[in-house]
């Protein structure tokens, strides 16, 4: 028996930094969405367990106890065999939740092949394990684990854009200067388009003072037409642009990978 699962990039339309706890964890409030590219995960039984990693973003990829989709086996179950076969698509270190949705995946399809669900916090994980297990528009706040459904999104498509630059996440968090910020503003009266717009990631800026690529990125995007927002995701340095036609998103990314053709961009629809 094999078992198939599917792990979208996870994207932070919005990230407000409000706070760090005594034990060292950020405080966040953040939109999180999902598109429709990603990463796949297949599961079938075996004695031990085992992991293969294929696809075109495979090189580099830990196959060791440290990656994210064994250490999820053994938090589901930790005596239980499968091999686990992981596609990478998804650039690692790229602010699009590219391990966390991994885990989550792997938790989805091992539930399914055992037979069994998740008793321990998804955040022993990672702060996005959480909002990944679900695979949809939620907003994000605490360390991950308070989760609520998100404002209603019109039909949108996303070009994303990375300028082949790896962040570390806590070295971002480092050079954010502060750790207390305005949480989301409630939407009212605004579009939903409107109201993101005058929401912030508060990682953006010290990611592009450790990294000037992002910013070329950020450019590269908002110049295209039809874009009405780019910022960049997570902790960096993928970038996104929000479209309200697949054409011009398609058109948009063609564009930016026609210019920049070391650069990972691809579009897609946003999961609802």
């Amino acid at each position: 028996m094999t078992v198939k699962a599917f792990a979208p990039a996870k994207v932070n339309l919005t990230l407000h930094v409000t706070g760090q706890r005594a034990d060292g964890y950020h405080m966040l409030d953040s939109l999180v969405v999902f598109a429709d590219v990603g990463d796949r995960i297949e599961v079938a039984e075996a004695p031990d367990l085992a992991l293969t990693v294929t696809g075109p973003r495979a090189a580099g990829v830990p196959k060791g106890a440290e990656n994210l989709v064994l250490r999820a086996a053994r938090l589901l179950d930790p005596d239980r065999g499968a091999h686990i076969t992981l596609e990478k698509h998804l650039p690692a270190e790229a602010g699009i939740g590219g391990g966390s949705s991994d885990a989550a995946a792997t938790i989805r399809a091992l539930s399914q092949l055992w037979g069994i669900s998740l008793n321990a916090p998804a955040t022993a994980l990672g702060a996005d394990v959480p909002v990944c297990l679900t695979a949809k528009p939620m907003r994000m706040q605490g360390i991950g684990d308070l989760l609520s459904p998100a404002p209603p999104l019109p039909p949108l498509w996303i070009v994303l854009s990375n300028p082949g630059v790896s962040l570390p996440t806590p070295l971002v968090f480092r050079a954010l200067a502060s750790k207390s910020n305005p949480a989301m503003r409630p939407q009212s009266g605004a579009s939903v388009l409107g109201w993101l717009a005058d929401q912030r990631n508060d990682l953006q800026e010290p990611a592009i003072g450790l990294a000037p690529e992002i910013g070329t990125c950020l450019d590269a995007i908002s110049a295209q037409k039809g874009a009405v927002l780019s910022r960049m995701s997570g902790s960096g340095a993928t970038c996104f642009g929000l479209f309200e036609s697949a054409d011009d998103a398609a058109a948009a990314a063609a564009a930016i990978q026609g210019r920049h053709p070391g650069w990972w961009t691809v579009s897609a629809p946003l999961l609802k």
